[in-house]
């Protein structure tokens, strides 16, 4: 009987302890935890045309002297122009990873061989911008009691374009520029040099609005060239694309893969003549997009893709 009470005792005591410890204790919140993966699939007929790369280099000046500053500052405006068009993707020299200047030959860039290692980077051409010559000069009216005196601001430029894949040049148009200003006096006689050295902010402007002007004729050049990407890495049944969102591609694309074409030269000249088309290997399917510009494709058909392989739009 007594062992029988020392039982209920012990089990009472184990409820109560039970007990308290459930009152006592706090209640831990409940962590959900929720992982949420969206699929991006951009529409048909929004920014469907693929995108060219363009170089654009540093600009160059025929007069050294003039501040560099200058260059710079119109070379900002002018990608900034050229981005806004989405006709076009322009590509930051730096990515070169060479050293520019050891191309320059008589103050102008070899672009035959900035365009070999352009190429490798996806891009389609390279640009180079050259000051050729600033002038600054007054003028007046011809009729009229009361003459006006203007000022002439004169600006001559350079853009040359080539083609990254066949080192020929597509593009070499000379423009001048020249912008009336009743609201400026200059001195009878006036050194250009010396004016645009105390007036930064019209020689800056003036050279702004002269490239600027090159803009369609650019992008009428660029749009002639054929667009391509390149197979940057292959992983089981993925294969990487150094293309994607910003260059112009959609899921759902389908391109064809080739390799590289022989390089064909005149047998009499040695003259280079162009690259014929390549094998073509098969074609790849975009399924989605990684990193800045960069997509995944699987196989559509064929077999054999290497890296550095050309894709096109089917």
């Amino acid at each position: 009987m007594l062992r029988q009470i020392s039982k209920i005792f012990l089990f009472v005591v184990l409820l109560l302890i039970n007990l308290v410890g459930c009152v006592t204790e706090p209640e831990r919140p409940m962590i959900k935890k929720e992982i949420k993966e969206t699929s991006i699939v951009a529409k048909k007929g929004e920014d469907s045309a693929p995108r060219k790369r363009l170089m654009i280099l540093p600009f160059l000046d025929a007069n050294p002297a003039r501040p560099q500053a200058v260059r710079d500052a119109a070379r900002v405006e002018f990608i900034k122009d050229l981005n806004k068009t989405n006709a076009v993707i322009v590509i930051d020299s730096k990515e070169l990873k060479i050293d520019l200047t050891k191309t320059q030959v008589s103050g102008e860039y070899s672009l035959e061989e900035v365009a070999k290692a352009a190429k490798d980077l996806g891009v389609a051409a390279v640009l180079e911008a050259k000051i050729v010559e600033l002038k600054v000069k007054r003028k007046a009216d011809e009729v009229g009691v009361f003459r006006q005196l203007k000022t002439v601001f004169e600006c001559q430029a350079r853009v040359r374009i080539t083609s990254a894949r066949s080192g020929k040049e597509l593009f070499n148009t000379l423009k001048t520029v020249t912008i009336e200003e009743s609201n400026v006096r200059v001195a009878e006689a006036v050194e250009s040099d010396r004016f645009f050295q105390k007036n930064p902010e019209i020689l800056e402007n003036l050279v702004k609005e002269t490239f600027l002007d090159f803009t369609p004729a650019i992008l009428s050049t660029v749009d002639k060239l054929s667009w391509e990407g390149r197979i940057a890495m292959i992983q089981g049944e993925r294969i990487f694309l150094n293309v994607g969102r910003v260059s112009g591609l959609l899921p759902g694309d389908v391109l064809k893969v080739s390799d590289e074409g022989d390089e064909v030269y005149d047998p009499q000249t040695g003259n280079y003549i162009g690259k014929v088309p390549g094998r073509l290997k098969g074609t790849l399917e975009v399924v989605s997009y990684f990193g800045q510009d960069g997509s995944i494709a699987i196989i559509h058909s064929g077999s054999g893709f290497k890296e550095s392989d050309k894709v096109e739009l089917y």
